[in-house]
């Protein structure tokens, strides 16, 4: 092995070559289940066996180092490092193997890793194809993963961040091949990096999304506080698929998050993060979820023992409402704040969603909104909106922002750029009214508006035309044509000329 550090340049440049097996065979939001749960397992095989070997130094008594690792790290049983599967890659039976590998880890390390990799098949011939084919990529897999350059020892690859980061480049380059799969799983970083700045998390709050997808969001936040060099804080989320729940499990390891609780399941229908009878409660509480999700559990929560839907139930076709309201009834009474991304239609549409968004006006909860510029998620072209929901407000004013017109515009994504982000946070900070950009509105107004929410009817980006001199114009057009005039009758000359004409 290379004692040579890698980069994050190298490691992302093999793991994107890793994928070669399964692009174009697999489709992207499934054969990234395979990708990392693989780098997952080549890590903590080599974080093992370099920290084996240093204890075996220090103890000599193999009891006592595997007493020692359980304490702090992952626990691989015999026969189930990476190496092991990387020399019976030529087996005919090696998707099983794998498999039996995953589950073996995982009811060792079951505190951890409970579940996690229960929703993942190497030997599933639907989604890898038949036995022949199947061994031709798993093989392919190993190799790619056991090039030398993939020594993901600590020594060797310094930060942790630096298998963190892969992970979150692959989970990007995966969504951006996933269409509209995408937005189950993954929120641009951009946006999360946005979304981070407004809610300001500090030491020692609790931070929750309740539609956690990959946990990218929960994972910004996180980093933001270590970057101050804050380590008392509390992350928690759900997720209500399996396969997005595991990966957001492996993210929270691989970014040292280990003390996360992410939760599987459906946060409207059955909310997992509780206590004390009731659902827990949050100082910062973020979430990216489903656009206007149909049947998102009407039927089912018409009694809700949490009472989260007493400002009135949101449509049966439209859950926007229910995931809001489930994230403002989880906040702090004292310092709870909220910012989720919603369409544009949350801020207007009237029926049971325009009660519920008077009612938490009128609670003066309401404190920010935020038009964002179009086709910045994966899977939806359309502009999104972030609001921002306060308790214990220190006014009744409403800011509103207008960023829709300012970004970087990529080959298949709009995005956000750094001075995007700073200019918005800059303008949410100072809560000021600035020309064609933001406006702070008071209740009245939102009154008079019949607490409709639409950001042009407070922002006004409309830009006059700049007048035309007629004159100039005509005079211009005459030019034009006496120049055309003389060009034709010297075209006319030399065609002549040429006997092409008489």
């Amino acid at each position: 092995m290379s004692d040579t550090k890698i980069s994050q340049e190298e490691i992302n440049g093999i793991l994107w070559k890793a994928c070669d097996t399964f692009r174009g065979v697999v489709d992207a939001s499934q054969y990234k289940d395979y990708i990392l749960v693989m780098l997952f397992v080549k890590f903590i095989s080599d974080v093992w066996q370099e920290c084996y070997e240093e204890l075996k130094e220090q103890y000599g008594n193999n009891t006592l180092i595997l007493r020692r690792l359980s304490r702090d790290r992952f626990v691989l049983p015999k026969w189930c490092r990476f190496i092991d599967l990387y020399n019976a890659r030529e087996e005919s039976d090696i998707g099983q193997r794998i498999n039996i590998v995953l589950e073996k880890i995982e009811d060792t390390n079951r505190q951890k890793l409970q579940g996690v990799f229960r929703n993942i098949d190497f030997n599933s011939e639907a989604n890898l194809g038949q036995t022949k084919d199947r061994n031709v990529r798993l093989k392919h897999l190993l190799e790619d993963f056991g090039d030398k350059r993939m020594d993901l020892r600590p020594s060797r690859i310094g930060e942790l961040d630096i298998i963190g980061n892969a992970y979150e480049y692959l989970i990007a380059e995966f969504a951006a091949g996933a269409g509209k799969k995408a937005g189950e799983f993954y929120t641009p970083a951009e946006v999360s990096e946005l979304i981070t700045e407004l809610v300001a998390p500090q030491a020692g709050e609790r931070i929750c999304d309740p539609a956690c997808g990959s946990g990218s969001l929960l994972i910004k936040c996180g980093n933001q506080l270590k970057a101050n060099n804050i380590t008392d804080f509390s992350l928690y989320g759900q997720e209500v698929t399996g396969s997005t729940w595991a990966l957001a499990k492996m993210n929270m390891f691989l970014h040292g998050m280990d003390n996360a609780r992410i939760e599987w399941g459906d946060t409207i229908r059955s909310p997992k993060l509780l206590e004390d009878n009731t659902t827990m409660k949050f100082e910062v509480v973020v979430a990216n979820p489903p656009f206007s999700l149909d049947k998102w559990g009407y039927e089912d929560v018409g009694n809700d023992i949490f009472k989260r839907f007493h400002r009135g139930m949101p449509p049966k076709s439209k859950g926007d409402f229910a995931f809001i309201s489930h994230m403002i009834e989880t906040t702090t009474a004292d310092s709870g704040r909220v910012a989720v991304v919603v369409p544009h239609g949350v801020l207007f549409r009237g029926g049971a969603e325009g009660k519920i968004r008077a009612k938490l006006i009128e609670e003066n909860l309401l404190d920010t909104i935020i038009g964002l510029p179009a086709n910045l998620f994966f899977g939806t072209r359309i502009p999104a909106a972030i609001i921002i929901l306060k308790r214990n407000k220190a006014d009744d004013n409403v800011l509103f922002i207008d960023a829709s017109h300012e970004f970087a515009s990529d080959k298949n994504q709009n995005r956000l750029r750094i001075e995007d982000i700073t200019k918005i946070v800059g303008i949410y900070n100072a809560r000021t009214t600035k020309d064609k950009y933001s406006y702070l509105a008071n209740l009245e107004e939102i009154r008079q508006n019949d607490y409709n929410l639409n950001v042009p009817r407070y922002v006004d980006t409309f830009e006059e035309e700049e007048e035309i001199d007629i004159e100039a114009v005509q005079q211009r057009i005459v030019q034009i044509n006496n120049k055309l005039l003389k060009i034709e009758k010297e075209m006319a000359k030399y065609l002549k000329e040429l006997g092409y004409a008489e």
